[in-house]
């Protein structure tokens, strides 16, 4: 499982921002390196690793010529409604595949998950799904969408106000406090990451196929 362990490792660092930034979100830049965006919107993203599969045309093969099926997830857009108490966040995104065989029309069927994490290693909810690919006959290309959607609490999405008055707290030039961003300090950082949420989406592998996109 050394390989999954991973995966959830750099999910934090993987997961692409995708603006609700709107009044009420929380933008800082106190001059002294602090820059941040806070919304109750869940960002999405897709895990380092987990953005691609690869089928081959035997069992444990590994070479180009047992290349079977490619696909990769791109193009993921959000759309997040934080009106409720409970914040819905929706992630779509496009499959693109390409295959090796062209005789004949087939289908091609690709799990994919949709992972919920809070504070980048805890996950909240993971849901699995399918993607439909259809080759019509003499044709290399396909494409197909998918989409996920996730809630997320809204109170457990919001910061403290006391740690946000201490992100946000006005700082004049010489004071000691200037130079010290809060986002470094544990309780402010511990703060932060548990309000925290992030729809992550990716093909669903098994260890090999995890392996194979690490190593190639």
């Amino acid at each position: 499982m050394q390989f999954r362990n991973a995966f959830f490792a750099i999910a934090a660092s993987a997961a692409l921002l995708t603006g609700c930034s709107k009044e009420g979100d929380l933008v800082v830049d106190q001059g002294v390196g602090i820059t941040a965006l806070r919304s109750v919107c869940p960002a999405v993203g897709v895990p380092d690793y987990t953005g691609d599969i690869t089928l081959f045309t035997q069992p444990g093969a590994r070479t180009v010529d047992a290349l079977d099926v490619t696909a990769s997830i791109t193009n993921v857009r959000s759309t997040c409604n934080d009106a409720a108490e409970q914040v819905y966040a929706t992630a779509t995104f496009d499959v693109v595949a390409q295959r090796r065989d062209v005789s004949a029309a087939r289908t091609v069927e690709l799990p994919y998950f949709s992972t919920v994490m809070r504070g980048g290693t805890s996950v909240v909810a993971k849901r699995i799904g399918t993607v439909t690919l259809n080759f019509p006959a003499g044709q290399a290309r396909a494409q197909a969408s998918g989409t996920a959607g996730a809630y997320v609490n809204r109170a457990e999405a919001t910061l403290p106000e006391d740690i946000r008055q201490r992100i946000t707290r006005r700082r004049r030039a010489g004071d000691q406090s200037a130079a010290i961003d809060p986002l470094t300090e544990p309780e402010v950082r511990a703060a932060v990451a548990r309000a925290t949420f992030e729809l992550l989406v990716g093909f669903q592998l098994n260890e090999d196929q995890l392996a194979y996109n690490v190593t190639r």
